[in-house]
């Protein structure tokens, strides 16, 4: 197991003001920024207050490049669209230049939009994220990788198509593990009722869950948490803070 850096907050609310407010403070100056984001119930609390502090101190985002960590495979405009979600919460009322978004093409079968996505993010950053924001389901699925994907996963392809997900829709694209793993920070937000058994689970360094394979592959992973976690793991955590 890789070293976990667990921070519990009271809400939801403070969770996703905390994850902007510490992303925002580590964007550089100058030059580019690649950063990929997930969906989920978490996500518009966190998209709102990168929009909100952003806007409060007059910051431009420009020089930041937006992929994201996974994608159902529906058009841009369905509502459950993750493109969609960050468009109408983030991208539009920041005014984010269409040059910096790079979005998952989830109208195209799942193989084309993972090849096209996967040759983008190689294009633009080399395959390497400064920064992957990740979700955390009630079976301790991150991004699109859910329990019992055998991984079989090429290095050549950032992305990957994903067939037959257990929760709809089951057509979808997703990051890579190895590519989450080469990422130079992740922190996952895992706030929400019916997430405390997987939370358990995926902070032990025996489990399986997607989750817990993620940690265990990864030198340090940030973990956000609304959930109090099982006293067990505690031994795992680099550091244990409650705000």
């Amino acid at each position: 197991m890789g070293k976990i850096d667990f921070v519990q907050f009271q809400s939801a609310d403070v969770l996703a003001d905390a994850a902007a407010r510490e992303w925002i403070n580590t964007l550089p100056s100058t030059g580019p920024h690649y950063v990929a984001f997930s969906g989920g119930r978490i996500a518009e609390k966190f998209f709102d207050a990168i929009t909100t502090i952003a806007r409060e101190h007059n910051l431009s985002l420009a020089q930041i490049h937006f992929f994201w960590a996974d994608e159902r495979c529906v058009p841009p405009d369905h509502p459950e669209s993750n493109y969609r979600l960050m468009r109408t919460r983030l991208l539009q009322p920041l005014s984010i230049p269409e040059a910096q978004v790079h979005r998952i093409k989830g109208e195209l079968e799942p193989a084309a939009a993972a090849r096209e996505a996967s040759l983008e993010l190689g294009r633009v950053a080399n395959g390497v994220l400064d920064f992957v924001f990740l979700g955390m389901g009630e079976d301790g699925h991150v991004a699109s990788i859910f329990p019992g994907d055998p991984l079989a996963e090429s290095v050549t392809e950032y992305y990957r198509p994903v067939f037959a997900a257990p929760k709809p829709p089951s057509r979808r694209v997703t990051l890579a593990m190895h590519t989450m793993v080469a990422a130079r920070n992740v922190s996952v937000l895992v706030s929400g009722l019916g997430k405390e058994d997987a939370q358990g689970k995926s902070l032990d360094s025996g489990s399986t869950t997607p989750l817990a394979r993620l940690l265990q592959k990864r030198h340090l992973t940030k973990v956000l948490s609304d959930i109090r976690p099982k006293q067990p793991t505690i031994k795992h955590f680099q550091r244990a803070e409650e705000i």
